[in-house]
């Protein structure tokens, strides 16, 4: 079925149009009565930041999103798009989608008034009806809301006349979402030139006023005030925003695994199959949980779950790096690969001065023994290993390092039968990197338990009998 293409047409159609918070609303009812996630992205929010966005739509409220960095405050307003009508009428070439029964704009009022109903109208989709703007200090009035075009003006039009606007972004994105991201980094100037528009629906530009009542859902995201001294949302437009949502980080380290394998950009060389062990991607998300519990770091910056994400990319990397060098069909992290993250760990965190000396390098290492040390115990307990203790005090020694083949572990297993049966809880793939991977989780987790011994010869790391060397201590 064609779609209406005039005004008379669409009035035929018997067509109603609906503000842009209705039609959120209408669908986002609909939405609701199906099962189906509303958006099925967003993970984490389910019971928290979810229903209370769901209650500022039907409230047909403007939402700000408070948060530190890295909890999807983006991804949420980009998602609100999924909530719109796929297509809607707007007069044809207007510039601010005029709708086709109440235009707004000159141009628009002045062709209806012409030519009546036999007005052109196109359907906009969706997408074209999202607009977004990061909020920096250079940030302009004329950027979101408008100025003066001096080419109409040399055109020979009064300023005066409406004629001479070039129309911001803002008033580009009418009958849609306008987005501004970092909210508390725009001039206090401009600030104040959204008041109107989000409330009275008028414009001021260089020093006229234009009745500009738009059809729009003003959305916007912030840090904490407390975080930031670049800026400050002044009080006049917080208060314009009705509904101010506080994001948060994950609270269950399952949720962060989820966000962590959904995001994750590895694709495995040719040839080459991936295979991750349950406790190696508990390790990767722990590690960002430590940092956030940790006074080392500057909470109020934040920890991002990208910084979970870039170690979980590095992880496998290293160990694709072992896979294609040893000619090994499957890319199975251990933990020695996860020495190497400090490189997309580093600049991931900000770092609070305690007085201590530690460099960032040895605070992620410290993460990472204690993460490993977590997870561990959430496994088994240290006494499962008696046997193999005992065997190491009596001078038995294991090299492991993250250029060895996973074949040459299986020595180890074969002198230790029940320990390849306690690794059962783990879960692990049959293949030789998934036990050569759990060998060196439980090696390295007796060593942080203080029960044995590790030296670094060269580029392996050399496990002895407590017994022979003083263990690991924090």
């Amino acid at each position: 079925m064609s779609l209406p293409k005039t005004i008379n047409e669409l009035r035929t159609s018997e067509y109603k149009t609906l503000s842009v918070k209705e039609e959120i609303k209408k669908n986002l009812v609909r939405r609701l009565k199906d099962p189906a996630p509303l958006f099925p992205e967003i993970v984490g929010y389910d019971a928290s930041v979810i229903p209370q966005i769901i209650n500022a739509h039907l409230s047909f409220h403007n939402m700000l999103l408070l948060g530190e960095r890295g909890q999807a405050k983006s991804r949420i307003l980009r998602s609100l798009v999924s909530l719109l009508d796929p297509l809607i009428p707007a007069i044809k070439g207007c510039e601010i989608n005029d709708n086709p029964f109440s235009p707004l704009c000159k141009i628009c009022r002045e062709l209806v008034s012409k030519y009546g109903d036999g007005v052109e109208i196109e359907w906009i989709e969706r997408e074209r009806r999202y607009g977004e703007k990061l909020a920096t200090p250079d940030v302009a009035i004329g950027d979101l809301i408008g100025d003066v075009d001096p080419i109409k003006v040399a055109e020979g039009r009064y300023l005066s006349d409406e004629l001479t606007i070039h129309f911001g972004l803002i008033p580009r994105t009418n009958r849609g979402i306008f987005a501004i991201n970092e909210l508390q980094d725009l001039p206090e100037r401009v600030q104040v030139g959204l008041f109107n528009i989000m409330e009275e629906g008028d414009i001021q530009i260089k020093g006229y006023r234009i009745r500009l009542p738009l059809d729009i859902l003003i959305v916007a995201t912030e840090n904490p005030e407390d975080y930031t001294n670049r800026g400050r949302i002044i009080t006049p437009l917080k208060d314009r925003f009705e509904a101010q949502i506080r994001t948060h980080y994950p609270r269950e380290r399952n949720i962060e695994v989820k966000i962590m394998e959904n995001e994750s950009k590895i694709k495995p060389h040719d040839g080459l199959r991936l295979v991750v062990p349950g406790f190696m991607k508990d390790i990767i998300s722990e590690i960002t949980f430590q940092a956030r519990r940790s006074p080392d770091i500057n909470q109020k910056a934040g920890v991002s779950v990208r910084m979970t994400i870039s170690n979980y990319e590095t992880l496998l990397a290293n160990a694709e790096r072992r896979s294609i060098i040893l000619g090994e069909k499957d890319i199975v992290p251990r933990i020695c690969d996860l020495y190497y993250l400090p490189p997309s760990t580093n600049g991931k965190i900000e770092l609070e001065y305690t007085g201590k000396e530690d460099d960032e390098t040895e605070i992620v290492h410290r993460f990472i023994r204690k993460s490993i040390k977590a997870v561990f115990d959430e496994y088994f307990n240290p006494d499962d290993f008696k046997n193999v203790i005992e065997v190491f005090k009596k001078g038995a020694t294991m090299d492991v390092s993250d250029i060895m083949p996973a074949v040459e572990y299986f020595g180890f297993l074969k002198e230790f039968p029940e320990f390849k049966t306690k690794l059962s809880v783990l879960g692990l793939e049959e293949c030789n990197g998934a036990y050569a991977s759990a060998t060196e989780f439980i090696l390295e987790s007796l060593y942080l338990h203080n029960l044995l011994s590790k030296n670094i010869v060269g580029n392996k790391y050399h496990y002895i009998g407590s017994s022979v060397k003083k263990g690991y201590s924090e």
